[in-house]
């Protein structure tokens, strides 16, 4: 099936803005990265639950507890993770990081609508969902509620993933939490890239004061398509750019 999927991936290009619900449905559950985190996701609930000396019923309420810390703390990452990794001018401004950088944010802001680059790379995801959950489980019931917390970390991007596909998607969510994301977050993409970080979570937003509602609460940013590497940083820096010859989408220029 990963097998499958990756040669469907490959051959064919995806415009979210050309695009059904039933489309992105059929794409997602196809893409490989998709593939797996389900397939982890279910080894390592299969793991919370057959590991530990003391019976299940014992142990449900340390798993529980992991599980919840976990998707709490989910959030919070996404934001710092998002406005000073994501966002930074760090990876770019260095060989061996630039195409890392390109391949996980910069593509993203150039063309939204590209569903092939808005998914992250498992060589990123998996790290970092694997360094937050694993130490809260461990800290709260050992190896099983780590993989417990672990497991919470994966169905949580899954649906951080779907919900995202449907932010740039060309359709208008059925319910009023999806429409609002959607509209929160493409103002990020399409305004003011230097706010509404969240994906379905703007709590950190509010309270670090990069929150914003409207238009009018924020002037356009002319970085919002290149994130700040226009002509003047290539030049310093020219490795996204030398690796973005004759692609579509934005250009460096502010």
């Amino acid at each position: 099936m990963l097998g499958l999927g990756k040669a469907f991936w490959q051959e064919r290009k995806y415009h979210l803005d050309r695009m059904s619900l039933r489309d992105l449905s059929v794409a997602y559950v196809q893409y490989p990265a998709i593939q797996v985190y389900a397939v982890l996701l279910a080894i390592s609930t299969v793991a919370a639950l057959a590991m530990g000396e003391t019976p299940l019923r014992a142990r449900m309420g340390e798993l529980t507890l992991a599980v919840v810390v976990a998707v709490l703390a989910y959030p919070l990452v996404w934001h710092l993770l998002h406005r000073y990794v994501l966002h930074g001018r760090f990876l770019y401004r260095s060989p061996y990081t630039a195409a890392l950088w390109k391949r996980i944010h910069y593509d993203h802001h150039r063309d939204p609508h590209d569903l092939r680059v808005l998914f992250g790379a498992l060589h990123t995801t998996l790290p970092t969902i694997a360094v937050v959950t694993l130490p809260i489980g461990a800290l709260i019931g050992g190896p099983p509620a780590a993989a417990a917390a672990f497991a919470a970390g994966l169905a949580t991007t899954l649906f951080y993933e779907y919900c995202h596909c449907i932010q740039h998607l060309n359709y208008t969510p059925k319910t009023p939490w999806l429409r609002e994301i959607k509209r929160l977050h493409l103002l990020h993409h399409f305004h003011n890239e230097q706010g509404n970080y969240g994906i379905t979570n703007y709590l950190w937003d509010r309270l670090t004061g990069t929150y914003y509602r409207h238009k009018g609460q924020r002037p356009y940013s002319p970085t919002v398509f290149n994130l700040g590497y226009d002509e003047h940083e290539a030049a310093r820096y020219p490795w996204v750019a030398q690796l973005s010859q004759g692609e579509g989408g934005q250009q460096t220029s502010s």
